[in-house]
């Protein structure tokens, strides 16, 4: 039990039973300690900052095109900030060997870490991801990515930013049971809603329209006084579908949940008999890829 009585020359004084005195404890200590704790943050972020400037220069001076994503580019389309250290970069699948060798060239130590959607670049403990496709082997970059991207400036570097709609694209499919990015996708749509491009994100899910459906349900949801920004068109539209569907009677029981989490499906597709949707021909992933991207949960739980 521990008992704290604050005395009036600003010191602070903590008595415990047992103890026959009190411990004083000076603010002026307590002040010292957090101002160096706040220096040490902020000299972290100037060296992260720094080493983040350096990495998109080496990529501009090689006229390696890359996107910004990211918790960068949630800040500035859903107005939400957040601590991070990762920083994502988006590249084309055929710039990603360039990407590499410009970092390498600029002493990195580069690596394809998984050689259907990530690679990783970085020097000490600060590193940056190279980002090509989704995890689940979906949302691959391309050419129209940089045509729809839009103009900024980070780290006094003119840049490209990923478009809000490639972003929803990207996270709706982050259905981890650690992680779950709806809510950075509600947080977009809010802001971005009236300026999206409907028909080029519907276009961008095609036959996993079910999934954009259930990130606007839950909008709606979160926001009953902001349902209006869906458009009523995009939200008929994919209710109609819904209401058309026939049940998929006599097909081949497919688990798509393995688009959404790596590990939590994995006993149906393991020990249920379901087929794993990462094998159809639209995903980029085979059987190899699979078994690495299954390998790592373990490695990466740790």
């Amino acid at each position: 039990m521990r008992n704290e009585i604050a005395s009036t020359d600003g010191r602070f004084f903590s008595a415990r039973e047992g103890r026959g005195r009190a411990r004083v404890i000076d603010f002026d200590y307590v002040k010292m300690v957090m101002s160096a704790k706040r220096v040490a943050r902020a000299k972290a972020k100037d060296k992260r900052d720094d080493f983040h400037r350096r990495s998109m220069a080496a990529l501009q001076d090689a006229n390696v095109p890359f996107l910004i994503g990211g918790a960068y580019v949630v800040e500035v389309y859903a107005g939400v900030s957040r601590r991070s250290k990762d920083f994502d970069l988006y590249v084309c699948p055929y710039q990603v060997d360039a990407a590499i060798d410009a970092l390498a060239r600029s002493g990195y130590k580069t690596e394809k870490t998984f050689p259907h959607w990530l690679a990783k670049a970085g020097r000490g403990r600060e590193y940056i991801d190279l980002i090509f496709r989704a995890g689940n082997g979906l949302c691959e970059v391309d050419d129209s990515w940089f045509e729809r991207a839009q103009d900024g400036e980070l780290l006094g570097l003119k840049v490209k930013l990923c478009a809000p709609e490639e972003m929803i694209w990207m996270k709706a499919y982050i259905m981890e049971r650690e992680r779950f990015d709806g809510a950075d996708i509600a947080h977009i749509l809010r802001r971005c809603a009236e300026k999206l491009d409907w028909p080029h994100l519907l276009r961008r899910f095609g036959p996993d329209w079910r999934v954009l459906l259930t990130h606007l349900a839950l909008f709606g949801y979160i926001y009953p006084s902001e349902r209006g920004k869906i458009p009523t068109a995009v939200m008929s539209d994919l209710v109609a579908r819904l209401r058309k569907e026939v049940p998929a009677a006599g097909r081949k029981r497919l688990c798509r949940g393995t688009l959404l989490s790596r590990k939590q499906y994995l006993v149906d597709v393991e020990e249920w008999g379901f087929r794993d949707a990462r094998l159809e021909r639209r995903v980029h992933m085979d059987a190899k890829d699979i078994a690495h991207w299954t390998k790592a949960i373990a490695k990466e739980a740790k």
